[in-house]
């Protein structure tokens, strides 16, 4: 796979399915913060980058088992492998963040000085930057 482009309507691509998926619980293998982080860049740019996993694990523990039958450490290799990484200071809306959190890094979505993350309780959520430690590139 080439480097990503983002689509040119990218931006209401972007808000509609944040609006679509606003609510969703957390489900693995169909909604976790890997799928989520997925979902974002398939918005902006076309391309489902996790389309050889969804449905097929209904763990976490199961997720992390077949990515590393796929070659990367975790989910966040994944997508270490598909954007390139920059500081955190060039973050743009869409950006893909790494949140860390006290059950291991999640993944989040640029949104102006904030990020979207998704809730244990089920939805979408606000965070700040601030405890944000690695940022890649969407296009």
């Amino acid at each position: 796979m080439g480097p990503l482009r983002r689509l040119h309507d990218w931006q209401p691509r972007l808000h509609a399915w944040l609006r679509a998926v606003r609510q969703t619980p957390i489900r693995p293998g169909h909604h976790d913060c890997c799928l989520f982080g997925a979902g974002a860049i398939e918005a902006q740019t076309g391309i489902d980058i996790a389309a050889d996993w969804r449905g097929r694990y209904t763990t976490f523990a199961g997720g992390r088992r077949i990515l590393r039958k796929a070659g990367y450490a975790d989910h966040v290799a994944l997508i270490a492998a598909t954007l390139p990484e920059a500081h955190v200071s060039a973050a743009l809306d869409g950006d893909i963040a790494i949140v860390p959190t006290e059950d291991g890094d999640a993944v989040a979505v640029v949104q102006g000085a904030a990020v979207y993350v998704l809730s244990l309780s089920g939805g979408l959520g606000l965070a700040p930057m601030a405890p944000v430690q690695r940022l890649f590139k969407v296009g």
